[in-house]
């Protein structure tokens, strides 16, 4: 199937929808899920188009991956958390919704469930999480 170039993560790259992001990079973009299954919930995107990583070049998987490992450090960090899930989906049948490759990155605690899918963020919520986050990055 063919990129849509209007999908709500490319409008984000472009700037013409707000994200709360939390770093960036030549190839990369990270920001927070607006909404979280745990605190801390983010995505990491390649800033060159691709459906999923079924029809990802292996740069982009590669680019993505190395942000994915220092946006897991991050969000233990930020949240002293005791694990980090990675989560990614391709096509409908497996789960994606955005037809943009993405990773979510979740901090874990021993014994606490991810919430539901589906609820939208506090904002204030989100933005105190992004800042821990960054402070975590420096």
């Amino acid at each position: 199937m063919a990129y849509d170039n209007d999908n709500i993560f490319a409008k984000i790259l472009r700037g013409e929808i707000p994200s709360e992001k939390l770093f960036e990079d030549e190839h990369t973009y990270v920001f927070m899920d607006i909404m979280p299954r745990a605190d801390g919930h983010c995505l990491i995107i390649p800033k060159t188009p691709c459906r999923n990583m079924l029809d990802a070049k292996p740069e982009q998987l590669a680019t993505c991956l190395s942000t994915v490992q220092k946006m897991g450090h991050a969000v233990m960090k930020a949240f002293d958390a005791d694990g980090v899930t990675v989560q990614q989906f391709n096509e409908a049948a497996g789960g994606q919704e955005v037809f943009h490759l993405h990773y979510h990155v979740l901090p874990r605690h021993e014994g606490v469930s991810l919430r539901p899918p589906g609820k939208m963020a506090d904002f204030d919520v989100l933005k105190a999480h992004a800042e821990k986050i960054r402070a975590a990055l420096d």
